[in-house]
């Protein structure tokens, strides 16, 4: 299986989303909504780069217009949902504690990010020995896609190899679905499997996977978790160390974060359903505001 992107001509715009949940993501999708809908339409980058929760929302852009994807998150059912494999469907937000907990201590005893990978794939394949719930959480991310095809832009999704510890990057050439390739980013509580290999979330690459945009010249990136890392500095797994790369390589950068007004509806409050229209509507508001701005650098 080939999970290095293939060599392609650089493109000249780049769309980078970031994880965040399930709040992250109904907040990626009314960004770009309030954006599309204010004159600037960037779902038409020649590269996106989608992690986690981001890859989710890099698939469904791919395959249908954005303003019936905002309508849908404004109208998600009010009820809570804990991440895969730390419960079974709808419950309370206790297990996303107690999953941040444990991958906190992880962290906290890991020597780098290198080391920090190997020891969350190992504790999201005890997961999954106990419990795999990879065709549930197939199902479930199949039917939060409007198209099972890869698109014919670049489109990179990332994910751990949970037996490694190395970094994956998936593309239409990877060999695997694009809803693999999606519920392997959003493995946050157990290994995915996709054949003989098992996989865990994309943001334990680095954060947002900025990097992945070099060699493009414009490179909006959109981070729900408003650039913030629960990793050491030192490692340079935050967005900040990601941008000085692209910026160094010639690339002009912009960011955008959930204003100070949305910021609780993440972190420990991701995976709350009831909160997906109020993020969805704040990143729309903040779309819609921030259009003029980045209009000129768009191009």
């Amino acid at each position: 299986m080939n999970t290095t992107p293939s060599s392609q001509a650089p493109s000249k715009r780049a769309l980078v989303l970031g994880g965040g949940g399930s709040t992250g993501n109904a907040w990626l999708i009314g960004v770009l909504a309030g954006l599309a809908d204010a004159g600037l339409d960037v779902t038409g980058a020649g590269r996106v780069i989608g992690t986690s929760a981001g890859s989710t929302a890099a698939a469904q852009i791919a395959g249908a217009a954005l303003d019936g994807l905002y309508a849908a998150v404004l109208d998600t059912p009010r009820q809570r949902t804990a991440p895969p494999g730390s419960g079974s469907g709808p419950g309370p937000a206790r297990p996303v504690s107690d999953h941040l907990e444990r991958t906190g201590r992880i962290i906290a005893s890991s020597q780098d990010a290198a080391d920090m990978r190997r020891r969350m794939g190992a504790l999201a394949l005890d997961l999954a020995a106990a419990h795999d719930a990879t065709a549930r959480w197939r199902e479930t991310v199949a039917a939060r896609l409007p198209s099972l095809d890869w698109p014919n832009h670049q489109l990179l999704i990332t994910a751990v190899d949970a037996h490694t510890g190395e970094p994956v990057v998936f593309d239409r050439n990877s060999g695997i679905d694009l809803v693999d390739a999606v519920a392997a980013s959003c493995a946050s509580g157990f290994a995915y499997g996709i054949r003989d290999r098992r996989y865990i979330d994309g943001g334990y690459r680095r954060n947002e996977n900025a990097d992945l945009a070099a060699g493009c010249g414009q490179v909006l990136v959109l981070s729900p978790f408003g650039g913030r890392t629960r990793m050491p500095l030192e490692w340079d797994m935050q967005l900040s160390a990601q941008v000085d790369e692209l910026r160094a390589g010639g690339s002009v950068v912009e960011t955008v974060f959930p204003d100070s007004d949305s910021e609780h509806m993440f972190g420990a409050n991701a995976m709350d359903l009831s909160l997906r229209p109020a993020a969805a509507q704040a990143g729309y508001n903040q779309g819609k505001a921030l259009a003029g701005q980045l209009a000129a650098f768009w191009g």
